[in-house]
């Protein structure tokens, strides 16, 4: 029975022949189909995931080098393009839309020999905390039915979570994979801003949107990350620092540690007391191991997510104007008297109720009257923030602070006040606004029986140093379910 522990064990496997690539999506499928009500997935790909594993059994048989991802099986987040295959954004605005290339990101993962095995649910447009918001319904947290996955990126989250696949990709805007990685139990990585290209992510917020990673362990995070990161001709905003070879993974130096924590942020009202508590203990612990933990005052929490949804509104407002039905997605077959009429009832009808709160606060923001008011106050709050990284990092090696407020609620919970669903980004946003890598490690489990766990947070461009303090973290402080 094919069962899988990590990349590095499972290509062990496949030279020992112990198992095969066939096998491998043979036992995804059935998860998929076994499981298929938690709604993870919207399209998979059967037929052809399971011909290209027997390719690579083939050429692996015949002696040819092997990719680093060789027949490593992998999920698309629904707003990365793969191409000629179902691209919808879990919106039902881009009904039947396939794209015509694929995205970096996927071209990348498929020249090292991955296996692509479906496309995830996600929150319309990555509109969303709790992946209740799309088109194709509702996502269910594996570990408990009645609960959200988180959002945006809940399908991939729960894809990992469930075991339907061995890697997954999503989207982070301002804790698309992080807050569902939290919730789901599993391990999410947010890299700098432009460390992986955005060519062929549909956009949200141009300026936050990042690629993000969903695996089970640091390590497969690593290697993953190693092959899709990178500068990128097709992408302006991509960074062209070198990639460091993450998969390698060297233990980190044995010398003392300085790291920060935000008081205001273990001090929050909005904060679960027991999370509070566990990360207390564990900064403790790391006190006790000779590294330096401190408090850091933080005086902008207040202002964190306000400016997130001011700025990140604003850009999804001029992002989404493209979605007129007119070159593809859904139309208004009805009979319109104007050009405009057949706009607005294309876009009510092809947008969900999360989207259009989404564009009328972008368009109130950058509109003539509070366009100083609002969007440039926000951006003002930003230029703050990184400073104050700037500030933190001349003085800490890493930033730790919690995830989520809580660990995964009920389904409905927050539907009817979207304040509140809001103000649960309060952890997550910031390193979006800041640009800096940032990952979730799932190492405590509630008195509830959900899991939680700590943000990471280390200066832009310091993957290899956030991933290597992860691996040790993990295998030092991970407690079993």
């Amino acid at each position: 029975m094919f069962k899988y522990h990590s990349i590095a064990q499972y290509h062990q496997d496949l030279l020992s022949s112990t198992t095969t690539c066939v096998e491998a999506v043979q036992h995804y499928l059935q998860q998929i189909d076994a499981r298929r009500h938690l709604n993870a997935y919207v399209h998979t790909y059967a037929e052809e995931a399971l011909q290209r594993a027997a390719e690579l059994d083939a050429s692996r048989k015949a002696g040819k080098p092997s990719g680093k991802l060789h027949g490593v099986v992998i999920a698309l987040k629904d707003v990365i393009a793969y191409k000629d295959h179902p691209l919808t954004a879990a919106s039902k605005i881009l009904e039947g839309f396939k794209p015509v290339f694929n995205a970096t990101a996927v071209e990348r993962l498929l020249a090292e020999e991955a296996i692509i095995i479906g496309s995830t649910n996600c929150d319309e447009f990555a509109m969303g905390s709790t992946n209740e918001n799309s088109s194709y319904g509702k996502v269910l947290n594996a570990l408990d039915e009645s609960r959200v996955p988180g959002g945006s990126s809940g399908g991939s989250a729960v894809a990992v979570q469930a075991d339907q696949c061995m890697v997954s990709l999503g989207s982070d805007t301002g804790g698309s994979v992080r807050q569902p990685a939290d919730f789901c139990g599993v391990v999410g990585l947010k890299p700098t801003y432009g460390r992986i290209s955005r060519h062929g992510l549909i956009a949200y917020a141009s300026s936050f949107d990042q690629i993000g990673i969903f695996a089970n362990n640091v390590p497969d995070v690593a290697l993953v990350l190693e092959v899709i990161a990178g500068p990128d001709d097709f992408d302006s905003t991509g960074a062209q620092q070198k990639v460091d070879a993450y998969s390698q993974l060297t233990p980190l130096p044995s010398k003392p540690l300085r790291i920060a924590y935000f008081k205001e942020a273990l001090e929050s009202p909005a904060l679960d007391k027991e999370i509070r508590q566990s990360i207390l203990d564990f900064t403790q612990k790391l006190q006790a191991d000779g590294h330096t933990v401190e408090p850091v005052d933080f005086e902008f929490l207040d202002y964190i997510v306000p400016a997130y949804y001011i700025l990140t509104t604003a850009e999804a407002s001029s992002n989404l104007s493209r979605y007129d039905g007119v070159k593809y997605g859904h139309r208004n077959a009805g009979k319109n008297n104007s050009l405009t009429d057949f706009y607005c009832a294309t876009r009510s009808e092809g947008f969900g109720w999360e989207v259009k709160r989404r564009i009328m606060l972008g368009t109130f923001v950058l509109s003539a009257g509070y366009y100083d008011a609002y969007f440039t106050k926000a951006q003002q709050v930003r230029k703050l923030l990184v400073d104050k990284i700037n500030l933190i990092f001349s003085q800490f090696d890493a930033i730790l602070l919690p995830t989520a407020p809580s660990t995964a609620f009920k389904i409905g919970e927050k539907t009817e006040d979207p304040i509140s669903m809001y103000l649960a980004d309060i952890f997550t946003v910031f390193s979006n606004l800041t640009g800096i890598p940032t990952i979730s490690l799932p190492l405590f489990w509630h008195t509830n029986g959900m899991p939680y766990g700590v943000q990471i947070m280390t200066n832009q461009f310091s993957e290899l140093y956030l991933l290597q303090l992860s691996q040790s973290w993990m295998q030092q402080f991970r407690t079993a379910g």
